[in-house]
């Protein structure tokens, strides 16, 4: 992976919108999506954080997600989505760019972070997610959101 530089002058903040997803996600992955924005080379949205299990159902019934046993569920994962020009883009290269600035982000952080583009039978590169060996137990999702 080729370095990144800190880039503090990028001019990038989540925008209220994105703020309001990151709400019930774990703190410790929120932290690295703030700092990983900072980092970036591409501007970014988070699209989707915490998701209750009926938005999981209807994204299982649509073929849009393969399991009921998201890390969304939890507030483990965020879906994020590269801004470019006002508007969101799908170009696989850039979410190679923004998982640069995630995997930066979380080694400053130590805190691991998995992404979905690394997955061999559903890539999926706008998802970000804190390992299950690492971070298990639902109590501490719910309890991490509320502070």
């Amino acid at each position: 992976m080729p370095a990144i530089q800190s880039n503090p002058q990028n001019g990038f903040v989540l925008s209220a919108r994105s703020k309001e997803r990151l709400g019930g996600v774990h703190r410790s992955l929120a932290r690295i999506v703030h700092r990983a924005l900072q980092l970036s080379t591409i501007d970014f949205a988070v699209l989707e954080g915490r998701r209750s299990l009926d938005r999981q159902q209807l994204l299982y019934e649509s073929g849009a997600t393969r399991t009921m046993n998201s890390r969304h569920l939890t507030g483990h994962a965020v879906d994020l989505g590269a801004w470019v020009g006002g508007s969101l883009r799908w170009d696989w290269p850039l979410y190679e760019k923004i998982n640069q600035a995630m995997q930066l982000a979380a080694v400053e952080l130590n805190t691991p972070v998995e992404w979905g583009g690394d997955w061999q039978s559903f890539r999926d590169g706008p998802h970000f997610q804190l390992p299950w060996g690492d971070y298990p137990i639902l109590r501490q999702a719910q309890d991490e959101g509320a502070k």
